[in-house]
């Protein structure tokens, strides 16, 4: 069974991979390119996960999942951050902004899948 997956990512390629990887695994994708975008599908769309850039134009990735978290009915949907933000404390600032889980990128085709498939509801890992 697949599950609803919202990824919000202003970059064309790594929103393709991560499109196709997760569709090849039988789940349906939902696209955002920006952030009150992804707020708006994330209370419109139902996601059972959003994968969310760090880095995106305008609002960045740490005021989306603040405000995702300050949201009646849609507080409660894991959130990965999947982020180029390597350095040191990067993963605690986005942790402390509301995700529940961090991935670097380049994301990794063969471990992506199990990275994220904890968070999908339902599932024992």
């Amino acid at each position: 069974m697949g599950f609803r997956i919202l990824v919000i990512e202003d970059n064309e390629q790594n929103m393709y991979l991560m499109h196709f990887l997760l569709e090849s695994m039988g789940h349906t994708v939902i696209e955002a390119m920006e952030g009150e975008e992804g707020i708006h599908l994330a209370k419109e769309g139902s996601p059972d996960i959003i994968l969310l850039d760090i880095q995106l134009p305008g609002m960045d990735g740490y005021e989306i999942a603040q405000r995702i978290r300050s949201t009646p009915d849609i507080e409660q949907i894991p959130i990965i951050a999947v982020t180029s933000y390597a350095m040191a404390g990067d993963r605690e600032k986005a942790l402390a902004s509301g995700v529940n889980d961090y991935i670097e990128k380049p994301i990794n085709p063969a471990t992506f899948h199990d990275q994220i498939k904890k968070y999908f509801p339902g599932q024992v890992t």
